[in-house]
């Protein structure tokens, strides 16, 4: 028997992969950004990871350690020679999984570069064997001198990885430009890329789209839909986060983007469908999560149309289907994933739209549910795969948890027998 699409009940789980149960150690070395580092701390901590917090004597003369106790729960650590604790930088350095230092300052750079140890983060960094992410924080010509850049070229032949430095602004009377540190949800996103397990997307190719397009009726006025784009770009992020390199093909979105990826702008079904034919061909993975207009006006007026008092036909006719259009494009081996927001005969039409479209794996909802579909932070899924086996129906959950379970289901559709993924190099890893 076919299972009900709504047999499962709800989960809530305010933990996010990779961070649940996780081990962070953050670094504060002492610039005037180490204010941001507070917030940094709070979105670890309520992702689930446990936050160890290592201040240098000038971070302390910006930030108070209460500051960051209260936002982790945990105890600070600021001395190298404090009583009972002087084998706390083994400790920590063999606790962490992954170690960040934000701010870096220029001094924190050039005494890591050289291998110092004469405070207690510096002497954790010998120690540590995890991943560890400098996140520089100056003054731009602190950033641009010739010495900064050697120190910071030879953190990166050591083995961390860097997030450089936003151009904007600077301290109070400084202006802007390259040295103001990454907003904290930035670099979240890149403490969870060094935090996730080894993937087969790693290196990989991976083309998503996400939000509607919109089809002008006149100057003002357009036909769409309700979706924001939240599904795609929690996918397009959790792609990235796992080491492939991802093109967002966006339409009009209503949420912020993520970290690390590359966005292709489109307003159009057309549009759209013309950047997915070009990313096509070198993409080993397509997610197609946007919502495209079905239909378009047959013609789109010159002028604003003005209420006439009078009822208005308007002609419709049908937008381009970009999975039907752009078939012959794709890479051969390549997986392809497509959406089913639907109303009424949900399996049916879904299994249409699998064979239809040649797609691997259909991911299933129902546009009538509560607090699935359109607009809202969680969704509840069936997905339906061309292998003949039942429908996988899943429970109500966060977009964030969805987009993994996307993602683990085509990462063992790409590892199949037959499919060939060419890796590169993924920057941050």
């Amino acid at each position: 028997m076919t299972p009900s699409i709504a047999s499962h009940p709800s989960v809530t789980d305010s933990t996010l992969r990779p961070y649940a149960g996780r081990r962070v150690l953050l670094g504060v070395s002492g610039g005037i950004a180490s204010y941001k580092s507070a917030w940094l701390a709070r979105l670890l901590a309520k992702a689930g990871a446990e936050v160890d917090v290592v201040m240098t004597r000038a971070a302390m003369e910006f930030v108070g350690a209460v500051t960051f106790e209260a936002l982790t729960g945990r105890p600070v650590h600021t001395g190298l020679f404090d009583a009972g604790r002087t084998l706390d930088h083994i400790r920590l350095a063999k606790a962490a999984d992954c170690i960040v230092i934000a701010p870096a300052t220029a001094d924190l750079m050039a005494r890591a570069a050289t291998g110092q140890a004469d405070d207690l983060l510096t002497a954790v960094l010998l120690a540590a064997g995890c991943p560890v992410l400098f996140v520089p924080a100056m003054n731009d010509r602190m950033w641009a001198h010739a010495q900064t850049r050697a120190n910071a070229a030879h953190l990166a032949a050591l083995g961390y990885a860097l997030l450089p430095p936003d151009d904007g602004l600077l301290a109070a009377g400084e202006g802007s430009g390259p040295g103001r540190m990454p907003e904290p949800e930035a670099i979240f996103a890149h403490v969870g890329r060094l935090l996730e397990p080894a993937s087969p997307l790693a290196g990989t190719r991976v083309t998503v789209t996400a939000g509607p397009t919109q089809e002008a009726l006149d100057p003002v006025r357009f036909l769409s839909n309700h979706s924001t784009g939240k599904m795609g770009v929690a996918i397009a992020a959790a792609a990235w986060r796992r080491g492939a390199h991802v093109t967002l093909v966006a339409g009009p979105l209503q949420v912020s983007l993520p970290a690390g990826l590359t966005v292709v702008n489109v307003r159009t079904t057309e549009e759209m469908r013309d950047a997915v034919a070009a990313q096509l061909p070198t993409s080993d993975l397509l997610v197609m999560a946007a919502a495209p207009a079905d239909y378009q006006p047959s013609a789109r007026a010159e002028g604003k149309l003005k209420k006439t008092g009078q009822p208005r036909t308007l002609e419709l006719h049908e937008t381009p289907d970009i999975l039907l259009t752009t078939l012959a494009a794709r890479k051969p081996g390549s997986v392809c994933v497509g959406f089913a927001l639907e109303t009424d005969d949900l399996l049916a039409n879904a299994t249409r739209k699998l064979e239809r479209k040649a797609l691997d794996l259909v991911v299933l909802n129902d546009a009538n549910e509560p607090g699935a579909g359109f607009g809202v932070d969680t969704n509840r899924v069936t997905f339906l795969t061309r292998q003949g086996t039942e429908p996988e129906v899943l429970p109500l959950m966060p977009k964030s948890a969805v987009a993994d379970a996307i993602l683990d289901r085509a990462e063992a559709l790409l590892m199949q027998p037959g499919r060939v993924a060419q890796r590169e190099p993924a920057n941050g890893r």
